[in-house]
């Protein structure tokens, strides 16, 4: 049987506030276990909550960046439920109002195409706290640190058919909640991670097969691999006459495989009710509309500039602003090149990408600045280094020797554009390759760009790769004429 996949995604991020949802305890990363939680986020008797104005305002901006409805009046729940790192026995989410109704999002395909995926809803709720495993033998420790931490949790409709296009989606939540500054996007600390639901349905089907929920997934790769894991999983046991149980799971990236967790609870199971202690949220036109005017450039927008500004292709413009860091340095090296925009883009997608990935560094930690990188690129430019000793500079810059034009200087590396020097080189060379120069002008022409590549060789070899390739070819082109 041929069978169709149906995936939809449960995004949770962490609103970059720096105090929680509900009290003005902090919350920032890595601080000593229970240390930021204030008798709010501990649910003790005789405390309330105070909605964070931050949170609101920051919801209604991703709202307005995918196009989404905002409602005028949003309501605050209890989502009632059991488990060690929710002291108050139940966490306060939104429901049936939501801050963010139906929006969409459209995302790029590795084919080129595009595809609309819409968003269900976008709500805000408070973190739970977190259970530690390791280190307290056949007990379990409780930080309680990320409890009533603000999270944007972001759904979508089950639009997605396979695990890239899922990726994609994610891909670009990610990039646009980074580009707002709602959101760090680290996946490491937490701050941004996803829940992936995945059912079957035969080819041509209609109704929806019996779905689970992969949770916590807190990085793209993993992402890709859990969806294409439990796909095999669920096709197995429907090829063998079983039926899929509605549960969560665990992917285990180190067996590569997921593992059943809990059953998975309808929405009646949590007992939802509007929360008592809070207010509704009445959102008004006028305040809308001032977002709306204050809303940064963002991806698809930035990337139709590159497009027009630049001449850039559709796949540079959206490689260079899938993340604001990368735009924004981009848009600094050209600047200080001088406007040579292409150039600027093949060194930042490759010499720097690949030095970056290399030491596993983000494009803000990177040793050679955006002005750095201009300043060698301005270079090429005018032709006192190639592009071939430019990768010297670079590498120079990376160790941290400096600017491309104190390297330049110490090192010696300015290319010889002296026609004469130059022409010294091409006639010694074309001497003592007699044999070659036969072969070249026996050949026919359209062989002959292939013939000339020994010339060009053997003089950057006695230039030690100085001499301006351009003005190689041309002299060689004429004297081999002759």
């Amino acid at each position: 049987m041929e069978w169709e996949t149906v995936i939809g995604l449960e995004i949770h991020a962490q609103l970059a506030t720096k105090s929680k949802i509900f009290s003005g305890a902090p919350t920032a990363y890595g601080a000593e276990p229970n240390t930021q939680a204030c008798a709010v986020d501990l649910g003790l008797p005789g405390v309330l909550p105070v909605l964070n104005e931050q949170v609101v305002l920051m919801a209604i901006k991703f709202g307005l960046a995918i196009d989404a409805e905002i409602p005028e009046r949003s309501i605050f729940a209890r989502k009632n439920y059991f488990y060690p790192d929710l002291p108050k026995g139940y966490q306060i989410s939104q429901f049936e109002l939501p801050i963010v109704s139906r929006g969409n999002l459209e995302i790029q395909l590795e084919d080129g195409t595009t595809k609309t995926v819409g968003v269900t809803r976008a709500h805000l709720e408070e973190d739970a706290g977190k259970s530690m495993h390791e280190g307290f033998g056949d007990q379990t420790g409780i930080d309680l640190n990320r409890a009533g931490t603000p999270l944007l949790e972001i759904v979508s409709e089950p639009d997605m058919r396979n695990a890239k296009e899922a990726v994609a989606y994610m891909k670009k939540i990610h990039s646009i909640v980074r580009y707002l500054e709602i959101c760090d996007g680290n996946m490491q600390e937490g701050s941004f991670r996803c829940d992936a639901n995945v059912s079957m349905r035969p080819k041509g089907q209609e109704e929806f097969g019996t779905r689970t929920e992969l949770k916590n997934i807190n990085s793209f790769r993993f992402v890709e691999q859990a969806i294409n894991i439990e796909i095999e999983r669920q096709i197995d046991i429907l090829e063998d006459g079983g039926k899929i149980t509605q549960e969560t799971r665990l992917f285990d990236p180190d067996k590569n495989e997921t593992r059943s967790m809990r059953s998975k609870e309808e929405a009646n199971d949590y007992r939802y009710f509007p929360d008592p202690d809070l207010l509704p949220v009445q959102i008004e036109a006028e305040l809308i509309e001032k977002i709306r005017s204050e809303l940064p450039e963002l991806p698809n927008a930035k990337k139709q500039r590159f497009i027009d500004q630049f001449k850039l292709s559709d796949y540079d413009s959206g490689v260079l602003t899938a993340q604001k860091e990368i735009a924004d340095y981009f848009e600094t090296c050209v600047s200080t090149a001088e406007g040579e925009a292409k150039l600027s883009a093949n060194w930042i997608a490759g010499e720097l990408s690949a030095s970056l990935n290399k030491e596993s560094k983000d494009i803000t930690e990177s040793p050679v600045s955006a002005e750095m990188l201009g300043g060698m690129i301005k270079r090429i430019k005018d032709d006192t280094i190639s592009g071939k000793i430019a990768k010297q500079v670079f590498e120079a810059m990376w160790n941290g020797e400096g600017d491309a034009d104190s390297i330049i200087e110490s090192k010696g590396l300015k290319q010889v554009t002296d026609t004469g020097a130059i022409e010294i080189l091409v006639d010694d060379v074309i001497t003592n390759s007699p044999d070659q120069v036969a072969q070249y002008q026996a050949a026919p022409e359209e062989k002959q760009g292939k013939l000339i590549g020994y010339f060009v060789g053997q003089i950057m070899k006695q230039s030690q790769g100085k001499a301006n390739p351009k003005q190689v070819n041309e002299l060689l082109k004429e004297k081999l004429k002759s």
